[in-house]
């Protein structure tokens, strides 16, 4: 039977919930006896869970508790993260969050690497091709293993556009104007 977070954490923790909170992962399980939590981060990258100094934690549904937590320690595990949570001392205590999902403020990741961009920061953004023909608005991305692939909402089109999101196809990305330049046509698809 799963035990619920404890009283005192749940009345201890702050709950402001910002804006710009991001899914960057979810509680595998306890690690160790101390309380560490297990976290299987949300990307191929862990940078995000590694850096911040507070996450937000909401419940698996149809729970609707939040919790934020300052983050003492933080490390690698082979795939996964693991942390010490301030107010989780237990191994039973981190327990209660196995199966919670793992928010961070955007603002707190740790800035990319020159040519380097965060996925999150990608969706929303309108596509064009060399001539400014509009190809589509980014709704999602694929990792292909070999590469990232952008997803594209297409006006009038069921299925999304697809363009590698490579060298090879990408001309430019300007994230203030919220634009990706693609060498790329629409009939290729």
């Amino acid at each position: 039977m799963k035990t619920a977070p404890s009283a005192e954490l749940l009345a201890a923790a702050g709950t402001d919930w910002p804006d710009s909170l991001i899914e960057v992962g979810h509680v595998l399980d306890a690690w160790g006896t101390r309380g560490w939590v297990k976290l299987a981060p949300a990307s191929a990258q862990a940078a995000a869970l590694l850096a911040c100094k507070r996450l937000w934690l909401s419940a698996p549904p149809p729970v609707s508790t939040r919790l934020a937590l300052d983050v003492r320690l933080a490390r690698h595990h082979g795939s996964a993260v693991v942390a010490l949570l301030a107010g989780v001392a237990t191994r039973d205590a981190a327990e209660a969050l196995k199966g919670w999902r793992v928010h961070a403020r955007r603002e707190d990741f740790p800035p990319p690497a020159d040519g380097e961009y965060y996925w999150v920061d990608l969706i929303g953004c309108q596509v064009v091709d060399r001539d400014g023909a509009a190809l589509g608005v980014v709704e999602g991305l694929l990792d292909s293993g070999a590469q990232a692939i952008l997803q594209l909402r297409v006006e009038g089109r069921k299925q999304p556009r697809l363009i590698p999101f490579v060298d090879a196809y990408i001309v430019d990305v300007d994230l203030g104007a919220r634009r990706i330049v693609a060498d790329w046509r629409a009939e290729f698809d």
